[in-house]
């Protein structure tokens, strides 16, 4: 089994990260030749190549990229670690990954957040957006430590997570075209629109989708989206109507410069908090949680 040696790597990766060796050289004080002899070293000894050499330039390959891809989070964590030991503990920034899915509103995990931002001036809050799996992949190795999502951990899956359930919104339509917009003929002005739906892994597809056969309402679905913002930004353009949770329709109508068509109290998005069993930085999980439940209908 090939142990790991971190000299070689830092070789790689500040070769990855400068684009060349002459560059990497001048950093470490060394000779090109010296570097490009730790980095052939390097690849001999984990048996694969991570750049592609093509006229004498250099070019991660797919291995190459995850390599630097975890160098990076390495060497970013050495450092802080670093200036743990260097500072007193209680000067030390703590710092704190929020994972928000595609599918949650930009302006409710906003609300969710904002508060507990403010109340913790003390740590650094760093945002990652992603998928639902891509997102509890990184919480289960604790990259993340809380993620904000519209569905919760299936029973039976091999996560090692918690999930907290937060509140529920009902759904909300909107239109730019003030014409579509009569809640009087509401949900009868939905019938043979174009309309923007949500992506397949959404948690409300499926009950829109049951919810407009039972109304007898067949609209053309114009396009579904993963991101809930980027559906909103088509819908602002006049592609379509769209929904979105009841809880932010006076933002979505403010920012988007829509109007509410009318509101399905039969549809209810969900959300959720999710951590790690070994969450550490309960204080925040708490005071996220507890904001995000008063901001909805339980």
């Amino acid at each position: 089994m090939y142990n790991l040696n971190f000299r070689h790597l830092y070789y790689f990766y500040l070769v990855a990260r400068e684009g060349n060796v002459v560059n990497a050289a001048k950093l470490l004080h060394v000779t090109p030749q010296t570097v490009s002899g730790q980095l052939s070293t390097f690849e001999s000894q984990i048996g694969c190549q991570l750049f592609d050499r093509i006229n004498k330039r250099l070019y991660l390959n797919s291995k190459g990229k995850a390599v630097y891809e975890h160098a990076s989070e390495i060497f970013h964590r050495g450092n802080l670690l670093t200036e743990i030991i260097r500072n007193d503990h209680e000067t030390t920034q703590q710092q704190f990954t929020i994972g928000i899915t595609d599918a949650i509103p930009k302006v409710l995990a906003y609300d969710f957040l904002a508060n507990t931002m403010r109340d913790n001036p003390q740590v650094k809050f760093q945002f990652r957006e992603g998928n639902f799996d891509a997102l509890v992949s990184e919480l289960a190795i604790n990259h993340i430590d809380l993620v904000i999502a519209d569905r919760g951990i299936a029973p039976g899956t091999q996560v090692s997570a918690n999930s907290y359930f937060l509140g529920e919104s009902h759904v909300a339509f909107f239109t730019s075209d003030p014409d579509t917009a009569s809640e009087a003929t509401f949900p009868e002005c939905l019938d043979n629109q174009n309309i923007l739906l949500p992506g397949i892994k959404s948690g409300i597809t499926l009950g829109l989708t049951t919810w407009f056969e039972s109304q007898h309402i067949f609209p053309h679905v114009v396009a579904e989206f993963d991101d809930s913002a980027l559906l909103k930004l088509f819908g602002s353009e006049g592609f379509g109507i769209f929904c979105a949770p009841s809880a932010i329709a006076e933002h979505v109508a403010q920012q988007y410069q829509v109007v509410k068509c009318g509101e399905v109290p039969e549809i209810k998005e969900r959300f959720y908090a999710l951590t790690s069993k070994n969450q550490a930085a309960q204080g925040i999980v708490k005071a996220v949680i507890n904001e995000a439940k008063s901001l909805l209908i339980s």
